[in-house]
C-alpha cells in the first residue's frame, strides 16, 4: 500500500483533480467575467445617450439679407452604441442649420435640419422648428458719441475733449433697424472725485431718437474713450525779488528760469501774468546759488517747475561805491 502511494502517476492525478476543482470554484465566483473579445463586441452593441448644445448654422445670401430670431444653438440628443455616439460627441463631424436660401423677406417658421450623422443614430432637436424675420441688409458707418457725467469730476479740475479711438465705426443689419439709427453712444462712468485723466474699454450699442437699444451688428464692437482731466493752467513771468542780507553788501539775484506754469482756479489764473519769488538772503556772505521753493497763491495748486535755481552775487557796498 506505502508503494502505491509513492507512485509518480498518483501525484498527478490529485493534481490534475484539484486543478479542476479550482477552475469549477474561479468560474462559479466570477460569473461576471467576459472574456476580452466578448467584452469589445458588447460595448459595441451596447447603448448610450448623450445631451449637447451644438451651434446653428444659417443658410441664407448673407451679401443680400440679414436674419433675425434664430437661437445661436440647439439642443441635440443622440442614442445609439456607446463606441458611436462617444465617437460622434468627440469629432463632432455634423452640423445643425436652417436653410433659408429660397425664402423671400419677411417672417418665416422653418425646421431644424442635420446632415453628417450616421444613419445608425438616433438623435431628436429642440427646437424642431424656429420662426425667422428675413429683412433686407444694410450696412452704414456712423461716428462714436461719447457720454459721461461730467459731476464726478470736482472743482476747480476741467475736462477736456473726450476722444474715442475707433471714431467710426460701421453698423449692418436688418435695413428697417439700421434706418432708426439715431446715434452710436460709448457711455462712460467717471469715478466719483476723478481729477486723473480717465480711459475705458467701452461697449457700443445702438440707438434710435426714443433711446431704445436697436438689434444691429456693431464693427468694432467696443472702441476705448480717453476723457482728459486736468487742472485749468496758464504761464506767468518770474519776478524775482528778495529781503535780509548784510547792510554792508550788494546783493544780485537771477536765475535762467524766467516763466513758470501754474495750475489752479480759472478766475484766480485771469488775474496773474506773473509770480513773485522772494529770495531769502539771511545768512548769505559769498556768490551763491540756491534752491528756492516758489511760494503759490491762494486758489493756485500747482507750479511747474515747482523750485527754481537762484544765482545770488554778492559784492561790498563800498566798492560798489568806487
Amino acid at each position: 500500500m506505502k508503494k502505491f502511494f509513492d507512485r509518480l502517476w498518483f501525484y498527478k492525478i490529485v493534481a490534475l483533480f484539484l486543478a479542476i476543482l479550482l477552475a469549477i470554484y474561479v468560474n462559479y465566483n466570477q460569473q461576471g467575467f467576459v472574456p476580452e473579445g466578448q467584452r469589445n463586441a458588447t460595448v459595441k452593441t451596447a447603448t448610450k445617450k448623450e445631451n449637447l448644445k451644438v451651434p446653428l448654422q444659417v443658410s441664407v445670401d448673407t451679401d443680400k439679407y440679414y436674419v433675425t430670431g434664430y437661437p445661436d444653438k440647439v439642443s441635440l440628443s443622440l442614442s445609439g452604441s456607446t463606441a458611436l455616439v462617444t465617437s460622434t460627441v468627440n469629432t463632432q463631424n455634423f452640423r445643425a442649420f436652417i436653410d433659408l436660401s429660397r425664402l423671400k423677406p419677411g417672417k418665416h417658421t422653418v425646421p431644424v435640419k442635420i446632415n453628417g450623422l450616421s444613419n445608425q443614430l438616433s438623435y431628436s432637436l429642440n427646437p424642431k422648428k424656429i420662426t425667422v424675420n428675413i429683412q433686407k441688409r444694410k450696412s452704414k458707418s456712423f461716428p462714436v458719441q461719447i457720454e459721461y457725467n461730467k459731476d464726478a469730476v470736482p472743482s476747480p479740475y476741467k475736462i477736456g475733449t473726450a476722444k474715442s479711438d475707433p471714431s467710426v465705426v460701421t453698423v449692418t443689419g436688418a435695413k428697417s433697424e439700421v434706418n432708426q439709427i439715431d446715434k452710436i453712444v460709448a457711455r462712460v462712468v467717471i469715478p466719483k472725485d476723478e481729477i486723473k485723466t480717465y480711459m475705458r474699454e467701452v461697449i457700443l450699442v445702438a440707438e434710435d431718437k426714443a433711446g431704445r437699444q436697436l438689434n444691429v451688428v456693431i464693427d468694432p464692437a467696443t472702441t476705448n474713450v480717453t476723457i482728459p482731466i486736468s487742472l485749468p493752467k496758464k504761464t506767468v513771468k518770474l519776478n524775482l525779488t528778495s529781503h535780509g542780507g548784510s547792510q554792508n553788501k550788494v546783493f544780485s539775484v537771477s536765475s535762467d528760469i524766467e516763466s513758470v506754469k501754474i495750475y489752479g482756479k480759472s478766475d484766480i489764473l485771469k488775474k496773474l501774468d506773473e509770480l513773485s519769488v522772494d529770495v531769502d538772503l539771511s545768512h548769505v556772505t559769498s556768490d551763491t546759488e540756491k534752491n528756492v521753493t516758489l511760494k503759490l497763491p491762494k486758489g493756485i495748486y500747482q507750479a511747474n517747475p515747482a523750485e527754481i535755481p537762484v544765482k545770488i552775487k554778492v559784492s561790498d557796498s563800498n566798492s560798489k561805491k568806487n
